[in-house]
């Protein structure tokens, strides 16, 4: 699976962002290789309106198959989950803790129907 992860900086070390839209980066890790790549999201941070649509649409381009931030907002999440990619709410920590949750089943699909 290929999962977008939201964050303050550029390497696993980095804080998980609480903000999708506007979050500074995505690292793109890939649980299958454990390879990982950055999105650069500055194009969200100072985007008026509609940055969660456009960073879902940019992640559904990357590949992302799974998203893992702390808040997603509605229009965000229909965007995502037209895409059907699976959204992951509530995470803090470290990019490199979220994963390691993730990959052990311990983070909760935040995505609803409807």
């Amino acid at each position: 699976m290929k999962l977008a992860v939201t964050a303050s900086g550029t390497t696993l070390d980095s804080s998980v962002d609480p903000r999708f839209g506007r979050a500074q980066n995505f690292i793109l890790y890939d649980t299958e290789t454990g390879l990982h790549t950055v999105l650069d999201n500055r194009a969200g941070l100072d985007a008026a309106h509609g940055a969660g649509i456009r960073a879902a649409d940019e992640i559904a381009k990357a590949g992302a198959t799974g998203v893992v931030t702390g808040r997603c907002g509605p229009k965000a999440e229909r965007a995502l989950r037209a895409a059907k990619v699976e959204i992951f709410t509530g995470a803090t920590g470290t990019v490199a803790e979220v994963i390691a949750k993730f990959v052990k089943g311990e983070l909760q699909n935040e995505i609803r129907e409807g």
